[in-house]
């Protein structure tokens, strides 16, 4: 496998003090179908490439203090490669302007030097916005921004990994329980938690033989094991932005952001206020959704 490669310092996480009791048989299962489901389409390398062009996007426009200079069509470029953000970005934008939602994105990566903790920073991104059910894609696209523009530092932290509040997401799917649904996860959705996840994940890839790319690898896996849920049980999070399909690696992709641009049109997934979808604006396409055909 592609993502295989050589034995290299795998750098671990201070203590978070957060257990969390992960099942070794589920990640191994998880794995091995990651692995399977992958090569027809170029293989789990190409995946975590995309990954990683989509991070030089993420940093491009973002990072630095890049935010300042964010254009509208930047940011729907961004949020074309985030599943849960573009299905209601077009009516957000419309209703609250996209100078309130760049303000909140300055404050999130460039408030205070060097910013706070990253749940402070958070948490107040998401209370820039009303709180209500219409308003739930705001978590996952500061956790996206977060990550993607500090892959290293700062892990995934979207409602589909972990969702405390209704105790979903991929965590609960790989948890040790003989009846994962009815599992009672101690876990809280702050940087600690998802800390401890990506450590456990870190040491479980290593034990597999991978050591390249380790964000964007737990990232796929992550992305996967959801996937499986979605495929197993028709899952209802979510479920409007996903469509049947005999492709394995098809709803990993969605998680992902990977499917969100049409490489012969340009045209992106993302639909604006009018219903007409947006077109990406030339920049660098970490687009695989083509791959299968």
């Amino acid at each position: 496998m592609g993502w295989l490669g050589r034995r290299q310092a795998v750098a671990t996480a201070p203590e978070t003090g957060v257990v969390l009791d992960l099942s070794g048989p589920r990640l191994r299962r998880a794995f091995q179908d990651l692995a399977a489901s992958a090569e027809p389409t170029g293989g789990v390398s190409r995946y975590v490439t995309a990954l990683m062009l989509k991070s030089a996007l993420f940093q491009e426009l973002l990072g630095q203090g890049a935010v300042r200079d964010l254009s509208p069509a930047a940011f729907l470029d961004l949020a074309a490669f985030i599943a849960p953000v573009r299905r209601r970005i077009g009516a957000a934008l419309a209703e609250e302007g996209f100078e309130r939602i760049k303000l909140a994105l300055m404050h999130l990566l460039d408030g205070d030097p060097g910013a706070g903790p990253v749940d402070d920073r958070l948490r107040v991104f998401c209370a820039a916005f009303p709180q209500d059910k219409a308003h739930r894609w705001v978590r996952d696209l500061g956790a996206e921004v977060l990550h993607f523009t500090d892959p290293e530092r700062i892990p995934l932290m979207t409602r589909w990994i972990w969702d405390a509040r209704v105790g979903t997401g991929a965590l609960r799917e790989i948890w040790h329980a003989d009846d994962v649904d009815l599992a009672r996860i101690d876990a809280d959705d702050g940087q600690r938690s998802f800390d401890t996840l990506s450590v456990e994940l870190i040491g479980f890839l290593a034990s597999e033989g991978v050591y390249r790319d380790l964000p964007f690898a737990v990232d796929l896996l992550l992305a996967h094991v959801y996937a499986g849920y979605i495929n197993d049980r028709g899952g209802q999070y979510l479920r409007s932005d996903f469509t049947s399909d005999t492709d394995p690696m098809h709803h990993t992709r969605r998680m992902l952001g990977l499917d969100a641009v049409d490489t012969e049109t340009g045209r992106t997934r993302l639909r604006l206020i009018d219903g007409k979808p947006h077109v990406l604006s030339g920049l660098p396409d970490p687009e695989v959704s083509n791959a299968h055909s």
